[in-house]
């Protein structure tokens, strides 16, 4: 009797009854019900189809292009040497993306739908990237619900659907959010320079992109990591900046393209407070959220020396949603400066903390996450349905250079000379030449290609007046609202219009007007 050994039921491990069954602790079982709803199809499908869904519904928005995309056509159509060459003296913050898009033309070719298809594909990239994100730091459901949410936020749906950088800003900085918490998880200096490059390509394409490497900043200040991860952060970061640096100084010669922004206004301000003051009550959320609800590799962070309770989502996406917002806004007192396109990147950290509100919402009324979690999207696109469809019209935007060309070609018979005021309403004949053929540029001296601009540059008053005197007749095309001369070239076209035609028929469509003038007999 002394020989026999205990009952097994106490050599048995933990967890295993017997018969060799498994039974997972409660915790344990608590993570893998989280997770078994997403275990048969990739985490970020459902975000990312949503994504795509909603950046190719109504992708050529009744085949318009406002003015902005109308420079980013025009410039991508040029060599990149003369690309360059323009960037040197304007427009320098939108080079890099000017230069990717001429490589977009030249492999799939021009149209309205290769314009905008590389910002849906990056605002798809971002969705998936957050999805992640918010998975590593509160759990599956919970970054499900942060993809789903950046892709039905309205201001991320509009510049997902824009010939623009800013969808890929977006994607860029979504990027080195996800690969600062691997660096932090599993410091080397292959993910330090991962995180650095994510950065500088952000920068690169807007470097207003920069203020999410300061969220970081204050994202690292809160979780308060090791030496060694703060000496990684900060040289990275430091890698980023200095790269970044020769276009920021650059970007700071030609301020005055930025000149024609508003000073912040209620609406603005109230628009942020709200946006911040959510994110702050979701994040308060994320910190009463059970620490068994979290994945069991959040607890790893104990392990390695950045504690879990801080490496809180909200650690992560509050800096995130609010830094940029507010310190672009306090700046605005300076200079203004606030649009929302510049910051577009804080809803990546605005998502995040929705997320983690959708899965406790989830987690308390005990539903399935694979039913909950597409009807809440499905609920939030029908909310938004208004603003979704006038997103995707061509009066959402200030104006249709595609509108205004058409409409100097119905009504051009007869003219010979064209005029622009202002000069920058040339964008229309350089989107759409053919709609111009036969009229003669009456202001132009140097084309913009040859003069390295955006809108050429136009010869001295004196020379205009008398080229516009010598026209038979004349289109002129301006923007909708009151006519305004603010340049002594543009006086001199009115007056030599006043002094020797009469105006034969006005149209106004989408933002432009078209009037035709003929010689008074």
């Amino acid at each position: 009797m002394n020989d026999i050994s205990p009952p097994r039921v106490r050599q048995r491990p933990e967890g295993v009854e017997a018969g060799g069954r498994v039974v997972l602790p409660r915790q344990a079982r608590t993570v893998r019900r989280n997770a078994a709803p997403y275990g048969r199809v990739p985490l970020c499908a459902g975000p990312v189809l949503l994504a795509l869904a909603l950046g190719l519904w109504g992708l050529t928005r009744e085949h318009s292009m406002w003015r902005d995309e109308a420079a980013t056509w025009q410039v991508a159509h040029r060599p990149l040497a003369g690309t360059a060459h323009m960037v040197s003296q304007v427009d320098v913050v939108h080079g890099v993306y000017y230069a990717v898009m001429h490589e977009v033309f030249a492999l799939f070719g021009d149209s309205l739908v290769t314009l905008r298809l590389p910002s849906v594909l990056a605002t798809a990239a971002a969705c998936a990237l957050t999805t992640l994100t918010g998975a590593r730091l509160s759990g599956r459901r919970a970054g499900v619900g942060a993809g789903l949410a950046l892709a039905v936020v309205p201001a991320v749906q509009e510049y997902a659907q824009e010939g623009r950088s800013y969808a890929l800003v977006l994607a860029f900085v979504a990027l080195a959010t996800r690969l600062l918490l691997a660096a932090l998880r599993r410091p080397t200096a292959l993910r330090w320079a991962g995180y650095a490059g994510a950065v500088l390509v952000a920068a690169l394409l807007n470097w207003f992109s920069l203020l999410a490497l300061v969220a970081h900043g204050v994202t690292m200040a809160w979780l308060r990591p090791d030496r060694a991860r703060c000496t990684g952060w900060a040289l990275a970061a430091t890698g980023a900046v200095t790269g970044a640096l020769p276009l920021i100084l650059t970007s700071g010669e030609q301020a005055d393209q930025v000149a024609w922004i508003k000073p912040l206004g209620w609406s603005t301000v109230l628009g942020v407070v709200i946006t911040v003051t959510i994110a702050a009550l979701c994040a308060r959320m994320a910190g009463a959220r059970l620490p068994e609800a979290l994945p069991e590799r959040l607890r790893e962070g104990v392990r390695e020396g950045v504690p879990h309770a801080r490496v809180s989502l909200a650690a992560v996406a509050l800096p995130l949603c609010a830094v940029p917002q507010i310190g672009l806004a306090v700046a605005s007192l300076v200079k203004p400066l606030y649009l929302t396109r510049y910051v577009l990147f804080a809803y990546v950290g605005f998502a995040l903390l929705v997320g983690v509100l959708l899965a406790t919402l989830i987690g308390r009324v005990r539903a399935h996450p694979r039913v909950l979690l597409p009807a809440a999207a499905a609920l939030a696109v029908l909310a938004l349905l208004p603003i979704e469809l006038r997103l995707r019209t061509a009066e959402s935007r200030v104006d249709d250079v595609l509108a205004a060309a058409a409409l100097v070609d119905r009504a051009r018979h007869g003219a010979d000379g064209v005029l622009y005021i202002p000069a920058a309403r040339r964008d229309t004949a350089l989107v759409s030449p053919h709609a111009f053929a036969g009229l003669r540029d009456l202001a132009l001296a140097q084309g913009p290609v040859e003069s390295g601009t955006l809108k050429g540059i136009e010869a001295a008053p004196r020379a205009v007046e008398q080229a516009v005197a010598d026209a038979r007749g004349i289109v002129l095309v301006t923007d909708a609202g009151p006519l305004r001369a603010d340049s002594a070239r543009d006086r001199a076209k009115l007056r030599a219009l006043d002094e020797h035609f009469v105006r034969r028929s006005t149209s106004v469509e989408r933002g432009r007007r078209v009037s035709v003038y003929e010689r008074v007999r």
